[in-house]
């Protein structure tokens, strides 16, 4: 019985992590300029970074969870009117770095040293204590 169960969950499981990625693309693609492409390339770097992240919309907001849990998430500029984006990430993420981390960072642009540290920050909020 308890297999059965377990069986039948898997392709709700299945299913729910399409929808969030579905949610999150849709959201994306209704993002003004610049605010897209940065969000596009956002989501691209942390799916290759920690592919066992699960995107979904976290407070209307591109997000990535582990466990249904929000690692990390991107808060576009046009969202509250500011001069830059955010890469923002939950105490769930482990960036941990003595007594005081930085737990948001603001973007006005994307580069490739940018796109590096994101990718290694992704990694890390990741990683297994």
């Amino acid at each position: 019985m308890k297999k059965t169960s377990l069986n039948q969950q898997k392709p709700r499981q299945r299913a729910k992590k399409v929808d969030g990625e579905s949610a999150v693309l849709e959201k994306i693609a209704g993002m003004p300029e610049p605010d897209r492409l940065m969000a596009e390339r956002l989501h691209k770097i942390i799916k290759a970074s920690a592919p066992n992240l699960s995107p979904r919309l976290w407070y209307g907001m591109p997000a990535y969870s582990k466990e249904g849990k929000v690692i990390c998430f991107f808060q576009n500029s046009q969202k509250f009117k500011t001069r830059y984006s955010t890469l923002g990430f939950s105490d769930k993420a482990n960036l941990d770095e003595g007594n005081m981390w930085p737990a948001a960072y603001a973007l006005k642009e994307l580069t490739a040293t940018e796109e590096a540290r994101i990718a290694a920050l992704v990694k890390k909020a990741v990683a297994e204590d």
